[in-house]
């Protein structure tokens, strides 16, 4: 192109230009750059860059009638405007975002490769607002295919509205420009394709990473008590099929280490095993985790992201905690699970998914249907093959295993030579109710360990609870210490507690100065003794 600079200078820039592109990995970035280079040719009204996409916008395309090919069309994806050549509110410029393959002279461009020079005015059809090019005074429109290994990629056009060589000199630094402009755009996809596939393995062994932290966490399923045996023969049962098991127990009962059985006896043990904790997702963010999102879709989605269903694609998806599943989520999570088909947020494509459920629960969600809390038709896909898991209260004779697994694991994770438990301690341990279950054991243990000297181990058994003290009344209150509570009574005592707790709190729940930590429970064990006992917002402030 000229304009009034020294020709020197615009070969100079020229050669800038095309030193610069190869060095681009951003196609955005690349393309930009090239627009906002023509852009300082004063001859120059309007330089656009058009690539060949799928299309998008089939059912709004102004187009659309002249469209042969509805699966590929020309997508506007960089422009640039002279200084005082830009569009004036009204003009249109939004018109032409999508341009039909054979269409006008930049679609016949793309479809024959061939050049085509600056004509006349007549040549804007399809390409740019008539209004603007009448008020600028455009003299026409020149095109240049960007070719690459013998493919059209797409189009780059110009518009004039001074007098320019668009046939001789002209011409010839436009196809320079495109040719290089192919090459760069093709290095530019491969270098972003690979940045994506290195954040996508990143992301997916971090993941991986802390699903094996994880599984290792409990070891092997342990122990010979009968209640145990059954699990063990329910796993034995089900691991060879497909389908989806609802597993139901106290929290530290080893639900995800029941779930790892499952999927390491099954067909699908050399395919992903992928654990979503239902609990810890922030309400607004279900969707996402599930099915995934693209780049732009909502606030914070600066790239594409996939779902759970989507790595665990071929293998098991383990959902823990899944009653804490909001119930409008609930109706999106039934039907992948039904048809086994989903979509990411912001994107139409639905994609399949071959996934096995597995799903546990501490609460009863046969009352929580009750309540309308859970869906019922949801229920029954997830609780084809229900399995319970005893607390250990009542697999006791199993504590003594379960001991010396957890020393010897604990020994070694610390580096601590550890010595047995003698008989005594260790009926001690048998004694105990364990509201924890293994977890609480484990954690004792743990704590034991570090603590201990020169190999001896003590481990301390809790004291017993007092019931009363949860509701904040006790022999105080004016009840006779031989005197028995009614069931009634403590659980109207105990919503009471409950509603001190949350008025003190300011109906906070979680975190610090929540009413959770002020009763010293767990904020989702609290949450479910709020909807149990049908507490509504109204009864404490926000």
């Amino acid at each position: 192109m000229n304009d009034s600079s020294h020709p020197a200078q615009v070969i100079a820039k020229m050669r800038n230009l095309l030193l610069a592109m190869p060095q681009e990995r951003s196609v955005t970035s690349l393309l930009d750059m090239v627009v906002r280079q023509y852009a300082e040719d004063t001859s120059l009204a309007l330089s656009r860059i058009w690539l060949i996409r799928p299309g998008d916008q089939c059912q709004t395309c102004k187009l659309r009638d002249e469209c042969l090919d509805r699966t590929r069309c020309l997508h506007r994806v960089a422009e640039a405007y002279s200084e005082g050549a830009e569009p004036e509110q009204g003009e249109g410029a939004d018109d032409f975002a999508r341009v039909p393959l054979g269409t006008g002279k930049i679609g016949r461009c793309a479809v024959t490769g061939e050049t085509a020079d600056l004509s006349s005015a007549q040549d804007l059809e399809f390409s740019v607002s008539p209004t603007w090019a009448l008020r600028i005074k455009a003299l026409g429109l020149a095109v240049v295919p960007i070719v690459f290994q013998g493919r059209v990629l797409g189009v780059n056009s110009f518009v004039p509205w001074k007098e320019v060589d668009m046939e001789g000199e002209g011409l010839f630094w436009g196809r320079l420009v495109a040719d290089h402009l192919a090459v760069s755009i093709a290095n530019a996809e491969a270098f972003e394709k690979i940045e994506e596939l290195n954040r996508q393995l990143a992301e997916d062994n971090e993941i991986l990473n802390h699903e094996l932290e994880e599984a290792t966490a409990y070891g092997e399923l342990l122990g010979k008590s009968p209640p145990l045996k059954t699990v063990a023969r329910q796993i034995e049962m089900v691991a060879g099929t497909d389908a989806s098991v609802l597993i139901t127990g106290e929290s530290g009962t080893g639900k995800e280490l029941v779930a790892r059985e499952i999927h390491n006896r099954s067909a699908r043990s050399n395919r992903p095993f992928i654990k979503v904790n239902c609990a810890a997702i922030p309400r607004d963010l279900y969707e996402s985790e599930f099915f995934g999102h693209i780049k732009g879709s909502f606030t914070g989605a600066v790239q594409d992201r996939k779902g759970r269903f989507e790595l665990a694609d071929g293998g098991t998806l383990f959902l823990d905690e899944v009653g804490e599943i909001p119930l409008d989520v609930q109706s999106k999570l039934l039907r992948v699970v039904q048809e086994g088909e989903y979509e990411r947020i912001g994107d139409e494509r639905t994609r399949a998914t071959d996934v096995r459920i597995l799903a546990a629960t501490n609460r009863d969600l046969k009352r929580e249907i009750k309540n309308g809390i859970f869906r019922e038709d949801l229920f029954y896909r997830l609780n084809v093959f229900p399995v319970e898991l005893p607390p250990l209260k009542e697999r006791k004779e199993d504590i003594p295993l379960l001991v010396n697994h957890f020393l010897n694991l604990t020994s070694r994770k610390f580096n601590k030579p550890v010595r047995p438990l003698s008989a005594a301690r260790m009926s001690a341990l048998q004694k105990y109710d364990w509201p924890g279950n293994i977890r609480e054991l484990q954690n004792l243990i743990e704590r034991a360990v570090i603590l201990c000297k020169d190999g001896k181990v003590n481990i301390e058994i809790p004291k017993p609870h007092d019931e009363d003290a949860f509701a904040g009344e006790g022999p105080a209150a004016g009840i006779p210490g031989d005197m028995v509570i009614p069931e009634e009574e403590m659980k109207r005592r105990e919503k009471e507690n409950m509603l001190r707790a949350l008025n003190q709190c300011g109906g906070k729940i979680y975190g610090e100065g929540g009413a959770a930590k002020l009763l010293g429970i767990k904020p989702t064990t609290l949450t479910t003794r709020i909807r149990a006992m049908g507490v509504k917002k109204r009864f404490f402030p926000e």
